[in-house]
């Protein structure tokens, strides 16, 4: 593992290049050396068929967290793929604004374990919707893996 402190702009580099991100409107909002936070705006393009924000969405937004948090925790040289996820869904996508926290759960030289939290914000407290784990893969010495 890597005592780097340049992590956070690996971390913003890897989130940049995420075109699926960008297509959501997700923003890197937060980042310290074992957590990530991206947060999202209510989109009605967004949503399933009830207008609640879609449980892709929600996975995708969570995978992301938890993958960009493992950057923290890796050498700079290497790269992260997901190998495996589980999502809870809790509760209704519902709200004007979502939160989604990865956080490591156990760093490791080939295998990283992450959880994540996606919350609905609206009026009052944030709403805890899904939960995630994440398991992701440490690539070495692979050209078509970068970053």
């Amino acid at each position: 593992m890597t005592d780097d402190s340049d992590f956070g702009e690996r971390i913003r580099q890897s989130f940049g290049r995420q075109g699926t991100m960008a297509m959501i409107g997700a923003e890197l909002t937060r980042i310290e050396p074992a957590m990530v936070q991206i947060e999202l705006p209510f989109d009605p393009k967004l949503t399933q068929q009830h207008g609640l924000l879609h449980a892709g969405i929600i996975s995708a937004a969570l995978e992301t967290a938890c993958t960009c948090a493992a950057y923290a925790k890796v050498d700079p040289e290497v790269s992260l793929l997901t190998i495996e996820f589980k999502v809870n869904l809790m509760s209704p996508g519902r709200g004007e604004r979502f939160l989604f926290r990865g956080e490591i759960t156990k760093p490791g030289s080939t295998i990283i374990v992450a959880d994540g939290r996606a919350y609905a914000i609206s009026d009052g407290p944030a709403k805890l919707i899904a939960s995630m784990t994440s398991t992701m893969m440490v690539i070495r010495g692979r050209e078509d893996i970068v970053g």
